[in-house]
């Protein structure tokens, strides 16, 4: 028999667990990787950002992502560079949110499998 401070607790763990999964609801897209800028040493054997780094060609907005086991790199406008940073702390904020999750889940589970059995 569940007792009325055990039904309390779990009662709790789910109203916390439907907020937390109301939030995802509330997500924009989703992307991984990074986005920095970066600036580039060119091929030209007489360019004068091969001697001098601070001549360096630059700065171009890059992102960065495993795709399919592999880094992929991509040169992005400043406008797909806001975007992508955007998508990208979504993504976190995703995995924070199942972190979180998680968490209520096995405090959830713990009661529940502690109860006496035929309950």
């Amino acid at each position: 028999m569940t007792t009325k401070r055990t039904q309390s607790r779990l009662d709790a763990y789910e109203r916390r667990y439907r907020a937390l999964a109301a939030q995802l609801a509330d997500v924009g897209y989703i992307a991984s990787g990074s986005v920095a800028l970066r600036y580039n040493q060119c091929g030209k054997s007489n360019c004068a950002c091969r001697v001098d780094p601070s001549k360096r060609h630059g700065p171009y907005w890059l992102w960065t992502a495993k795709v399919d086991g592999k880094t992929v790199n991509r040169k992005l406008s400043e406008r797909e560079a806001r975007l992508y940073q955007e998508w990208i702390a979504n993504d976190r904020h995703v995995r924070e949110l199942l972190t979180q999750m998680r968490a209520v889940a096995t405090k959830t589970t713990q009661l529940l499998l502690e109860e006496e059995p035929g309950e």
